[in-house]
């Protein structure tokens, strides 16, 4: 079959909410080629939406990091309570807290492609000419827009087979584990957004002689 057919299938089946059938078409190849078009054009779409609503782009990582943050504290806090006051435990306060750490730290790194604060390597970049700034700079994009289709495709088959196979969080009943697994795909499609803003924020930059290694700090922003 061709790779148009495959991504025909994965999309058919994607369409129809039929994991069964969605896992096993994402087994082909033409899954990477998806996953990079999804990347690329909805991580633009995305960078664009973010131009027109401000807010968002200062606010939307940092909302999934605050409230998974907060539930988190919420069910150990809880845990301890029910624990020691009335000897209690709910069976689910062990294994929640670990998917919504998972969460947090998605977005968080995807925050912080924005913010430039990942191995930056600010003394060695600064004693360097402009050119190789840029191609510095085009390195990291590059290697960030990589790495979010990786991520994209392979969380995104982790969340089809974990669906397919009808899997519960441990301790509860009806939660399911690809609802935490699907907000990775999510999470790292905004990283192709971010990574899209910092090239056109990086060509601005070296066209207008502005500088092009500036300092960042962990979790900084506006």
């Amino acid at each position: 079959m061709s790779y148009f057919g495959d991504i025909g299938a994965i999309l058919s089946a994607a369409v129809a909410q039929d994991a069964w059938a969605l896992r096993s078409a994402m087994k082909s190849d033409a899954t990477w080629i998806l996953g990079t078009v999804i990347a690329i054009s909805g991580g633009w779409a995305i960078a664009m939406t973010y131009r027109r609503v401000p807010f968002l782009d200062r606010h939307l990582e940092r909302t999934f990091m605050v409230i998974s943050y907060l539930a988190i504290a919420l069910i150990i806090f809880w845990g301890v309570v029910d624990r020691f006051v009335f000897s209690n435990q709910q069976p689910w306060s062990t294994t929640i807290p670990p998917l919504l750490f998972m969460v947090m730290a998605w977005f968080g790194a995807t925050y912080n492609v924005r913010l430039r604060s990942h191995l930056s390597f600010l003394e060695f970049r600064n004693r360097m000419g402009r050119r190789g700034q840029m191609a510095c700079l085009c390195l990291d994009n590059f290697l960030w827009m990589a790495f979010s289709v990786i991520v994209i495709v392979t969380t995104a088959r982790a969340a089809a087979l974990s669906a397919s196979n009808f899997q519960i969080v441990l301790g509860t009943d009806n939660v399911m584990q690809w609802w935490f697994l699907l907000t990775a795909p999510f999470a790292f499609l905004l990283m192709a957004a971010r990574v899209v803003e910092n090239v056109y924020e990086d060509m601005e930059n070296y066209r207008n002689g502005n500088e092009l290694i500036q300092k960042t700090v962990i979790g900084g922003g506006e």
